[in-house]
């Protein structure tokens, strides 16, 4: 496969992407996309910064994600708030065309009565940092249960950073069926 076209994304992502300039897709997302459109195995992609890996599980989600239902549907992990902020602005630019879409950015140091909000009115797609997601947990605020999708991005970063039992509860709140 060598442009975008080949991957077979949906109409309005394509769309999307190539307004953005985008022709030729990237190693990483040449290999990625595909297989997260028609896996039902997890996928472990590591790739250097820049290379476009945003685009290689964005897309697949957003291809993916049904937005005529409200209820969250994927759910991508980040180590830092400002990861956390650039995927969903990534992810709300890739999605631009798709009508009722809707990315929430949830992360601490900013307003969780502003994220609640946004949230009650149907994520579809929430990316998150584990503190202030188990927060909305345990506030009864989102549920997983529905999720088909998880990303943990920078996995290993977050293990560093001593994530690991936040992110074993807050897989523990996803349902263990549909996963990719």
């Amino acid at each position: 496969m060598s442009t975008f076209a080949e991957l077979g994304l949906k109409p309005a992502l394509l769309e999307a992407v190539l307004d953005l300039g985008f022709t030729i897709p990237t190693p990483v997302q040449m290999a990625v996309i595909p297989a997260a459109l028609s896996a039902e195995n997890d996928i472990v992609a590591l790739a250097q910064t820049g290379t476009g890996k945003t685009a290689a599980f964005g897309l697949p989600i957003l291809h993916l994600v049904d937005t005529d239902l409200r209820h969250t549907q994927a759910l991508v992990l980040c180590p830092t708030r400002e990861l956390c902020v650039q995927v969903a602005s990534d992810l709300e630019i890739f999605g631009k065309k798709l009508p009722k879409l809707n990315v929430v950015a949830v992360y601490g140091g900013a307003s969780i009565e502003t994220q609640l909000f946004k949230i009650k009115k149907g994520a579809q797609v929430i990316v998150a940092t584990p503190g202030r997601l188990i927060d909305l947990i345990k506030r009864g605020a989102v549920q997983l249960e529905k999720i088909k999708q998880i990303v943990l991005d920078e996995a290993d970063e977050m293990l560093n950073m001593g994530f690991r039992e936040d992110l074993n509860t807050i897989l523990a709140a996803t349902s263990t069926e549909g996963k990719s």
